[in-house]
């Protein structure tokens, strides 16, 4: 997919409004689990934390070291979870794909994939631990929502890609 070239009499975007969009985009995904689907299991998948994660993957320095910390609170605050559950796991998550992507270097996207697909399941895996009791029969609804979160990855990566493409231009 080509973009049509930008005219030179367009405006392009503020500095500052550059620099807020990843934030938007990541609160406008949290956003997307008080819409009303007619679900009787929770399947969505945590859409604010795999925008936050496509782009710690395909733009690092986007947003800064705190950032996933003030976003989780914004996440805890819309969906109920325990306050600091989604601020300590967006946390984690965010510093576990920067350590391995500090380690391997250079990466295509199927290594990048997979380290979200690890993010994304210990992040989700802790927030069962977090949010509901040991004793509840919750497990295969939770796998099905971290393959249904891991098979989606790709797609919010490439609709992180357009905005990062359109943020530039």
């Amino acid at each position: 997919m080509t973009l049509p070239a930008r005219s030179p009499f367009d405006e392009p975007l503020t500095p500052g409004r550059a620099r807020l969009l990843p934030w938007v985009t990541v609160m406008a995904g949290s956003l997307v689990t008080i819409l009303p689907w007619g679900a009787t299991l929770p399947l969505l998948p945590p859409v604010g934390l795999l925008i936050l994660l496509s782009w710690r993957s395909l733009a690092p320095l986007s947003l800064r070291v705190w950032a996933p910390a003030l976003l989780g609170l914004f996440d805890d605050l819309l969906s109920g979870q325990p306050i600091g559950s989604a601020m300590l796991l967006w946390t984690l998550a965010y510093f576990l794909i920067d350590a391995i992507d500090a380690r391997s270097g250079v990466r295509d996207f199927l290594q990048s994939w997979a380290t979200a697909a690890l993010a994304i399941s210990l992040a989700l895996v802790g927030g069962r631990l977090v949010a509901t009791p040991l004793g509840a029969h919750v497990d295969t609804v939770l796998a099905i929502q971290i393959v249904i979160s891991i098979l989606v990855f790709p797609a919010t990566a490439r609709l992180v890609a357009w905005i990062d493409l359109r943020r530039a231009l």
